[in-house]
This record gives C-alpha cells, structure tokens and sequence, in this order.
C-alpha cells in the first residue's frame, strides 16, 4: 500500500490509540468528538457529534439513551458533510456497543452517501483482552505496520503483574466489585473482570466478555465486597467522583465493608478502563497498585485514581 494515499478517519477513541501505537497518527486525517488521545490528535477535524448531554447526570443520560435505541436512533450522528471534505481511504469504527460510539450500520450508510471514493471500513469488536491484541494486529495487517514488537511490550507490561500477583495467598486476594454505572447501577463487565483477576483480584460481578447489566443495590449489599471501585464510562476523575455520591450517600451504604475500611476507589474510566485499546495495559496496572500497594508502585494515584474519602 502506498503510504501517501492513506487517509484514515477514525470515529472510535480506542482505534485512535491503537492506530497512535502503531505510529500511524499523521495519516489520520479526522475523529470522533470523542477522540482526545494522544493529545496531538485534537487538531484533527471532527466527524461525530452526540445527540444527548453527557453532563446531563447519570440517570438522564441512561434514559435520553433508551429513548434513542428505542425509536432505532444512533446516539451518535456522523458528520457526512466532513467526512465528504475528508475523502478518507479507510474508516476505524467499531461494532461492540451501540452506547460507546457510533454503530457500524452507521458507518455503512453513510459511506453509502458519498459521492467520492468507497473507503474501506475496518470495524473492532473487542470483548476480552486477547480481541484487543487481535485488533492491533488487523489493523496492523491493513497499513503494512509490523506489530511484533508492540504486541510484546503490551503483553509483557500484563505478564509481569500477572507474574508478581499469582504468588498471594488466598486471603490476600480482594473481591472486588467495578462499578460501569450508577444510575441506574451496572457492574463492568467484558474484559475488566480479567484485568481484575489478572491484578490480584476476586472479580464478583460481571461475566468476561459479555455486556455490562443492570444491578441491584440490595445484591451489592449482599455481596459485600472487600473492594469497590468506579469506573463510569465516559467519566474522568473528577465527574466519577461526583458521580460515586448516587450510591455513598445512601445510608446502607455505610454498613459495607469497603465502604468501613477504606477500600472505595474511584478512577478516569473514560481514560482507561472504558477504552480497549493499549491503554487496558495501564489499567491493569491501575488495579494492582490499587488492591495491592504492598508490592505495586506505578505512580497512577492521584491522576488515574484515588481513594474515595467519606467525607
């Protein structure tokens, strides 16, 4: 493939990473509104727009959401005017959820409008660790990049806490319950059970590698985990911290046992655990340093995540 033919429009944060990881960023010629990293990427023209407020608060959004699947609506409208102007040679989407970005039936109709050029549309579907891998690596197929070494280093980075953390002790191993959504409440599910058994942890809820559901508070009470941790998509730190009060400020919430020995966390799911992209890596190591301090020290506190403080 001639290199200075390609043009690729990415409507996907996690595509754009991987792409960014494969040192493709200076072909990508347009984003999603959603697209923020690397930082270098946010000059790019912007091919998507929401049709909902995300600083609606949480519960609003799940509905103005339901509202829009129910009457067959994408929560996302792709620019086509931009995309014309674009003329990009592929299209980065995905096909794994109708709520994180735009829908690949989308994509394909409005392909289907342009006038010039049909792109080729490269669509990701990760729903565990091992698709994200396979991903960089299709997408290392489709622009002649050889993703030997990037692969490596990633899998390397999750080795060695998988490594450090198969030697705990039964008791040493938290349950954990990840918190995707608060109202109304989900638990995370697809690929962040594995990241958290991977760091060192007891995932409780969640199956690996199926959608995220609904859940009730009474069976997060009857669980009573060791560990809770947010991680709301689309929401960084602070917003998730904002976020977490929907549930810590209920008075059940005081009688769980992270909630009494300070093992509630919050963290930039939007950044990381949201995204599966090479950044699952970092959250992986996220998690250890968060279950387990004693032997992990990457230094993400504070920007990644923090304890959450009763106060």
């Amino acid at each position: 493939m001639n290199d200075n033919e390609v043009r690729i429009v990415s409507l996907i944060p996690s595509g754009t990473e991987i792409l960014a990881v494969l040192g493709l960023t200076d072909k990508i010629i347009g984003r999603s509104h959603e697209c923020d990293y690397p930082e270098d990427i946010q000059n790019r023209p912007v091919c998507t727009q929401a049709r909902l407020d995300s600083n609606a608060p949480s519960g609003e959004i799940h509905n103005k959401v339901n509202d829009l699947l129910q009457n067959a609506l994408s929560i996302y409208e792709i620019r086509s005017d931009v995309l014309e102007k674009l003329q990009p040679t592929h299209i980065v989407t995905q096909d794994q959820c109708e709520v994180c970005a735009v829908s690949f039936a989308e994509v394909e109709k409005a392909v289907a409008k342009l006038t010039q050029g049909a792109p080729k549309i490269i669509s990701l579907q990760p729903n565990i660790l091992q698709d994200v891998w396979g991903d960089i690596e299709r997408m290392g197929n489709a622009f002649g990049v050889d993703v030997v070494k990037v692969l490596e280093n990633l899998e390397a980075r999750v080795k060695i806490v998988e490594h450090r953390t198969k030697g705990l002790a039964k008791n040493e191993i938290l349950s954990v319950a990840c918190i995707e959504w608060t109202e109304p409440l989900m638990m995370a599910a697809n690929w962040v059970p594995e990241l958290v058994h991977i760091a060192g942890g007891k995932p409780l809820f969640g199956e690996v590698g199926e959608h995220s559901t609904q859940f009730k508070l009474e069976n997060l009470l009857a669980s009573n985990p060791d560990a809770i941790i947010f991680m709301p998509c689309g929401f960084d730190l602070n917003r998730t911290r904002q976020e977490a009060k929907i549930l810590t400020n209920t008075p059940e919430w005081e009688k769980l046992h992270a909630s009494q020995s300070g093992k509630v966390y919050i963290t930039d799911g939007n950044a990381y655990f949201n995204r599966p992209g090479p950044r699952l890596v970092e959250s992986v190591e996220i998690l250890a340093e968060i279950l387990h301090p004693e032997i992990f020290q990457y230094g993400y506190k504070g920007t990644a995540w923090d304890v959450l403080s009763n106060s």
